[in-house]
């Protein structure tokens, strides 16, 4: 049996190569996806920067950590203490020690993370002067280049004159952008200590300190932890790990779904065939065992080929991510083998799988069915089809449906909302023969009814090949559905959380820190603009300790309830705002424990453990509503934003005009409650982005070219078909364009088809915001809809008129004598 299939298989060089194709790109995506997703496992250690050549670090502690019953939890402190004067003094005994300060500055022309310290600590880098001196009084200052000598600096520290520029070792100076001030001006600037560094033996320093839970000792290696944002690359790498994991398992599903059809659908066109083999004589077993060695050597080929695609594809992919700064400068692959491993064995054992049903089908029928079975297309939808469709169509529903009534949060979290798709795609699939027939007689309706015969035609074609038109857009579906799925939810959720801001913002005006926000001569001077009522508020955080295994961080907002009240109406669902003080905490529904009058053992940002009684409840909404305490439990947390309500009969004019000259001095800007909703109005992370950006633009040129490979398959197939035309009276341009509306026909199924699932998914967001009581539509990004079902068709057009003009070459008589 394999020596005749071997010997006819000349005549099916089209099929063979269209299934070749699918698989190799299939497996090639799988192997690019995983080799790049191997190099985020490890993160190298990274060195001490700022403090290289420091003997020995002391700095406040600002790693929470909360014995549990399961061991130690840990978290990072919002609000990390300084090093006490007194500690100070202590290890001063023990050598001489250089007292670090760093705080934010903003100036005109410069990074926006641009940080301040004294210039005795750039000895530690060690920084080293390249041009100009060091700064010898209080207007002087040194900057890591990012300013040139002799310029004049407008900051919100006071005016200074750069005198000269430092560069590290080897010239990297990535870690941070510095100005650096005498000691004596930083110290004013800001007195707390937040490291110190002493020159003296580390066990020594580690007795003067002794069992201070508030202070840190570094020595060696872990002086990198004294840097700025020191887990940077370990958050860097978890970012392309979770952009990379989406991407791979949404790619992979595409893969494995697109090569399961083709490979479905290129057995299923050769039924005629299987038919002639059972009434020559072939068994049943023997026309599966033909089909499945086919479909080993295929298949090992084709995995074959698609390890060596993605062994090319993905250092393209690393240049990728670190040319769009999604992973770090020095990201590359690894030497890890077993993502070739693992996209070798699926691509294998997709091509096996994908011919199973229809190689089943093809040798239980007997021979003079097979030939009947051959001529015309029926029970396009088995048993097993039916039971496995309904299934899975019951179980994104059932899931939907449970989840809506258990945790409607739980919807609104990218892994949810990236992941519930694949069900619905899965079983429109394999429900689609059902669909067929009504999507193309509604879709072909109008053209029917056009004179002539053509539109008949396409629709009675396209409604006849039910196997083919499913095969052909099953692509579309898969794209229209991701595109329309992931990319709707992302603008429907960024379009609800603006709906929250807007709903609990009643303040006229915003005022928005510098970067050290304002202190408390500057919120005075606020309060003191008349026609005002004044609201303060301080950016904080909250830990909680829940199920005694898991240390969850809230953030938080301090303010004064009674100012709270005037400038803000958070959505409240038991209690009163103006029942917080110092001993009580308002918390939304997502705490575990969210009962007014309850009590909760919370953390602060400081790492003081307090029990605060719940005075409020918040509803969840998006997740963003936070927690609220008063500032007595928000120590060291700056005023960073200032509400502000206009007194009755106030000018709105002149209100504005005294903000702005009292938060000038600190750099805070005033803005109108519609530019401070515009300006917080929340936009996809640009990670997230990419990520939906890559994974659509791979699904859409994967689909594409599936889509032309299918189409090139089927129109070949149709040859004598075409022929059969022409000889009837048709002209070849009449045949085209026959060829080229049902391709439309069929891209337009597949995208009823892709938005059906798309429309199933975004209900069920509204559904869930609706119960989070967030009041906000649905949004469907027509846009990107449009572009990729424009694609599809220009794809599908080409792809089928191509090879349908090439069969249209030979006279038609030579064509229609041509048997199968």
């Amino acid at each position: 049996m394999l020596s005749i299939a071997l010997r006819t298989a000349r005549t099916r060089w089209v099929t063979y190569a269209g299934s070749f194709l699918a698989l190799a790109l299939g497996v090639g995506l799988i192997a690019t996806m995983g080799l790049a997703l191997a190099a985020t496992l490890d993160a190298p250690q990274r060195a001490p920067e700022r403090f290289a050549q420091a003997p020995v670090v002391v700095k406040g502690n600002d790693i929470l950590r909360v014995p549990g019953p399961n061991g130690e939890r840990t978290g990072a402190l919002a609000h990390p203490k300084p090093v006490a004067p007194d500690l100070a003094q202590r290890l001063a005994a023990l050598g001489r020690t250089t007292e670090d300060r760093s705080f934010p500055v903003r100036a005109e022309g410069a990074p926006e993370q641009l940080v301040g310290h004294p210039w005795s600590v750039a000895a530690f880098a060690p920084y080293a002067l390249d041009a100009g001196r060091a700064p010898q009084s209080d207007e002087e200052v040194v900057t890591t280049g990012w300013a040139r000598t002799g310029t004049r600096l407008t900051t919100d520290r006071g005016p200074a004159t750069v005198v000269g520029t430092v560069t590290a070792p080897g010239g990297r100076l990535g870690f941070e952008d510095a100005v650096f001030w005498t000691d004596a001006r930083a110290s004013r600037l800001s007195p707390a200590i937040d490291q110190l560094v002493v020159a003296a033996d580390p066990a020594a320093v580690r007795a003067a300190v002794g069992q201070d839970p508030d202070v840190r000792v570094l020595t060696g290696p872990d002086r990198r932890h004294a840097d700025p944002d020191p887990e940077r690359d370990s958050e860097a790498l978890l970012a392309v790990n979770a952009l990379l994991g989406t991407a791979g398992g949404v790619t992979g599903f595409v893969s494995v779904f697109v090569v399961a059809s083709t490979f479905a659908f290129a057995v299923a066109q050769r039924r005629k065939e299987f038919a002639l083999l059972r009434t020559a004589g072939a068994t049943p077993g023997q026309v599966r065992r033909t089909v499945f060695a086919e479909a080993l050597v295929l298949g090992v080929a084709a995995s074959a080929a698609g390890c060596l695609l993605g062994a090319y594809g993905a250092p393209v992919l690393a240049r990728w991510l670190v040319d769009e700064g999604i992973a770090p400068h020095w990201f590359a692959l690894g030497d890890a083998d077993w993502p070739l491993h693992a996209a070798f064995w699926t691509g294998l054992l997709v091509a096996l799988a994908g011919v199973v049903a229809a190689s089943w089908r093809a040798g239980r029928v007997g021979p003079t069915e097979a030939l009947r079975e051959a001529a015309v297309e029926t029970r396009t939808m088995t048993p097993g089809r039916w039971i496995l469709g309904s299934a899975l169509l019951l179980a994104g529903v059932g899931t939907l449906a449970h989840t809506l009534l258990t945790d409607p949060s739980d919807l609104l979290h990218r892994k949810t909302y990236t992941s519930r798709p694949m069900l619905f795609i899965v079983a429109f699939a394999l429900l689609s023969p059902v669909l067929v027939r009504p999507l193309v007689r509604l879709i072909a309706w109008l053209p029917a009814q056009l004179p002539g015969a053509g539109g008949m035609l396409i629709r009675e074609n396209a409604a006849a090949g039910t196997r083919r038109t499913a095969a052909i857009a099953a692509p579309v579906l898969v794209t229209v559905a991701l595109a329309g799925s992931l990319l709707g939810t992302t603008a429907t959720l960024n379009e609800a959380k603006a709906a929250e801001i807007r709903r609990q913002t009643t303040a006229d005006f915003v005022i928005t820190g510098g970067a050290g926000g304002f202190d408390r001569a500057a919120v005075d001077r606020i309060r003191s603009v008349p026609g005002t009522e004044v609201c303060a508020t301080a950016a904080t955080a909250l830990h909680v300790l829940e199920e005694g295994v898991a240390l969850i961080r809230s953030d938080a907002r301090a303010a004064d309830p009674k100012d709270l009240t005037r400038t803000a109406e958070p959505p409240l669902v038991a209690g009163r705002l103006a029942d917080l003080d110092d001993d009580s905490v308002i918390v939304t529904q997502e705490w575990e424990r969210h009962t007014v009058g309850s009590s909760v053992d919370v953390w602060l940002g400081d790492g003081t453990r307090k029990t605060l009684r719940i005075a409020a409840v918040m509803s969840t909404g998006t997740g963003d509503n936070g927690a609220y305490v008063t500032p007595a439990n928000a120590p060291g947390a700056p005023v960073d934003r200032i509400d502000v309500r206009l007194a009755p009969g106030a000018d709105p004019t002149a209100v504005a005009s005294g903000l702005a000259e009292a938060a000038r001095p600190t750099g805070g800007r005033v803005l109108t409650k519609d530019q401070w909703t515009a300006a917080r109005h929340p936009g996809t992370k640009r990670t997230t982005r990419l990520g939906f950006l890559l994974v659509l633009g791979i699904a859409l040129l994967y689909t594409g070219i599936a889509l032309a490979n299918t189409l090139v398959m089927a129109t070949a197939d149709r040859a004598r078909e075409l022929a059969l035309l022409r000889l009837a009276g048709a002209t070849r341009w009449q045949v085209l364009r026959l060829v080229a509306g049902e391709s439309l026909t069929v891209v337009l199924v597949g995208a009823v088809a892709g938005s059906l699932v798309a429309v199933l998914n975004l209900a069920g967001i509204r559904w869930a915001l609706g119960l989070l009581e967030v009041p906000s539509g649905i949004v469907v990004p027509w846009d990107a809809l449009g572009a990729t079902v424009a694609a599809c068709a220009a794809l599908a057009v080409a792809a089928a008129v191509a090879p349908a003009a090439r069969a249209l070459r030979r006279r038609p008589a030579e064509r229609a004598g041509v048997h199968d």
